[in-house]
């Protein structure tokens, strides 16, 4: 049995917490970054937080941030794990997992092998494997190892393409966005497809 975990990314209105409650994946991401379509305020995203099954994680996606602010919401409950996809150090990944005691994430772009070899250098308790950052494109998979820690698989999944990458890498977890949105929005039937094509994997 293979348990991947699954994340829908970019949640933003208490409709998709209600789907997410009722599909029940193990995360779910708040978009932190202001230039990003999928951009929630603190403000709501511990509305949403406070609507949100308490069995289900939220992760807070992060893009150059003061690690203070990314430390501050991991302190308050806010979020339970951060997720960078900026130029942080790994000093400031370390100053984060001491102080808060919380998990990070993160982010690489693939585009070479010398990608990977860099990300596999990372001290983060999660790689995040993806094309860009929320490009909805794959990369090139035939780039990934299997890294030595549990990676996230992100960039270009779909309900319609989410069980082969499953099975060509299993991931500890597949994170997904644009993936199961129609017209820019939450698309909640895709959503529940998404979470069937991987829950069907785990028991093949």
């Amino acid at each position: 049995m293979n348990d991947v975990k699954i994340k829908f990314c970019g949640i933003k209105n208490p409709e998709d917490i209600e789907a997410v409650n009722r599909i029940r994946p193990e995360y779910i991401g708040f978009v932190f970054w202001e230039k990003s379509r999928r951009y929630v305020t603190s403000e709501a995203a511990a509305e949403l937080k406070a609507k949100l099954d308490p069995a289900i994680q939220a992760v807070g996606v992060f893009v150059d941030e003061d690690p203070g602010v990314v430390e501050k919401l991991l302190g308050e409950g806010l979020i339970d794990l951060a997720q960078l996809h900026g130029q942080e150090t790994d000093e400031m990944i370390r100053q984060l997992q001491e102080r808060t005691g919380k998990q990070i994430v993160r982010a690489f772009q693939i585009r070479t092998a010398a990608d990977m070899e860099e990300a596999l250098k990372s001290s983060a308790d999660y790689l995040l494997l993806d094309s860009g950052t929320g490009s909805g494109r794959t990369f090139d998979w035939s780039l990934l190892r299997r890294p030595l820690k549990p990676f996230f698989l992100a960039g270009g999944l779909k309900p319609e393409n989410v069980a082969e990458a499953i099975r060509q890498f299993r991931p500890f977890a597949v994170d997904v966005s644009s993936g199961i949105e129609t017209d820019g929005k939450k698309d909640h039937e895709k959503m529940s497809a998404f979470a069937g094509a991987v829950r069907k994997e785990r028991y093949l």
